[in-house]
């Protein structure tokens, strides 16, 4: 059973390992983005992978903090793990992802899927940088659809699950997946694919392949923004709470359906406040562009594309 605790106002959950081929998990919520970070970590070894660590920005500022970086290593040592890796599951729009400044501070490599090479290529237009982003040279790896990569005495496996972006992935280590932004909460539903690059057909192809995945699988999304009944943050539930329960995607309901849902929600959203910041420092292994005379850093925002 997933226990809680708190550090300061940020909440972490521990959903402890379930036997032989199963990790510990820790999830910690990032409450300005809705984001949830994770510690996955093989019990006998204590061996750990970060992912999707929140890099803390002030869209009214556009300053940057390391407090969501200071708390997951806080619980990596509260719990003697040691990081080897360090995983991001897309180059996110909500906030700024943390991989450069974690294996600044823990040696860990960082890795990605290759597809970030293709949404690389997609937002050097967006933003008329012709000459920007190189994931290959920013992060230690891009992982194709079926690699593995070790963690300790456990392998996690790359899933890959396209639709909110054209490169996401998930990470399935055992009994654990880490899905996210194709599924939100089991009481919510599913998350949007209208992102350049997104395909809500795409998306629900990605989320079938995780449903298929065995019934006692642990499902961990990216976000939760709570509900008008469930005042406290939610991102764990197993395949066979989704199938029972999840709103948009339970055991029967037709892909047509979803599509024509999932669309006409998605026309009625903004884009995340952090998006155009964001994606510039992400396709760039969570560092910002290089300095200027000045020794300032600035992001290039397009006006009037979006």
């Amino acid at each position: 059973m997933a226990t809680d605790y708190t550090q300061g106002d940020r909440i972490v959950r521990h959903s402890p390992a379930g036997g032989s081929n199963s990790p510990d998990v820790w999830g910690l919520y990032e409450p300005e983005s809705g984001s949830v970070q994770y510690i996955c970590a093989d019990p006998s070894t204590r061996k750990a992978a970060l992912i999707d660590v929140v890099w803390d920005f002030d869209p009214q500022s556009a300053r940057t903090a390391q407090d969501s970086i200071d708390h997951v290593l806080r619980v990596v040592e509260s719990e003697g793990l040691e990081p080897a890796w360090i995983l991001d599951t897309h180059p996110h729009a909500d906030h700024f992802m943390a991989s450069a400044r974690l294996k600044e501070r823990t040696g860990a490599p960082t890795a990605i899927g290759e597809k970030t090479r293709e949404i690389a290529e997609l937002w050097r237009g967006y933003y008329h940088m012709p000459e920007a982003f190189d994931p290959s040279r920013d992060f230690d790896r891009l992982l194709a659809d079926g690699d593995t990569i070790a963690l300790g005495d456990l392998q996690i496996r790359v899933m890959l699950s396209p639709g909110h972006t054209l490169g996401s992935v998930s990470y399935v280590c055992g009994d654990a997946a880490f899905v996210h932004d194709t599924l939100m909460h089991a009481d919510t539903g599913t998350a949007r694919a209208d992102f350049p690059g997104g395909s809500a057909e795409e998306l629900w192809q990605s989320i079938q392949e995780i449903l298929s995945l065995p019934d006692n699988t642990r499902l961990f999304i990216g976000h939760d923004y709570g509900t008008d009944e469930r005042d406290t943050p939610a991102w764990e539930a197993t395949v066979a709470e989704h199938l029972a329960r999840n709103p948009h995607v339970k055991a029967g309901t037709r892909k047509e359906d979803w599509i024509k849902q999932r669309t006409e929600r998605d026309e009625s959203l903004s884009l995340p406040d952090r998006m155009l910041a964001a994606l510039q420092v992400n396709l760039r292994g969570g560092r910002l562009g290089a300095a200027e005379s000045d020794g300032n850093h600035y992001l290039k925002i397009p006006v009037n594309k979006f």
